[in-house]
């Protein structure tokens, strides 16, 4: 089972705050359980791009399709998108401030079992 870990950076897409507002829609459930990778990352822990990871914290873990980041992300970096996904994977440590973390997640990488996809 290939493991690695990564920092996890959340965030709101340009999709999410234009066009994605039923959050019970299938668009919005892709657009929040797929994680973006760079494309090395990918290719050397053999994930072809749609394969399924699961992404865990010391608190939770959730498994997500993951795509590539193409040249946007550098290695070691993941982007995801708002949602019920990454959500999971905040503690709710908010520093006095109201706001959880949400930045700078560390998490494990692990191919999920469910994923046969081999990068080429």
């Amino acid at each position: 089972m290939t493991r690695e870990t990564f920092v996890l950076i959340p965030g709101r897409t340009t999709e999410q705050g234009t066009s994605v507002a039923d959050k019970s829609s299938l668009r919005y459930r892709t657009a929040t359980g797929t994680v973006r990778m760079n494309p090395d990352d990918m290719r050397r822990l053999g994930l072809a791009d749609g394969a399924r990871v699961r992404l865990r914290t010391a608190l939770a873990e959730v498994e997500v399709t993951c795509v590539s980041g193409k040249d946007e992300l550098p290695p070691g970096l993941l982007f995801m998108a708002y949602g019920p996904e990454s959500s999971r994977l905040l503690t709710g440590e908010t520093h006095g401030t109201g706001m959880p973390d949400s930045k700078g997640i560390e998490v494990e990488v692990i191919r999920s079992d469910r994923s046969g996809d081999r990068a080429g």
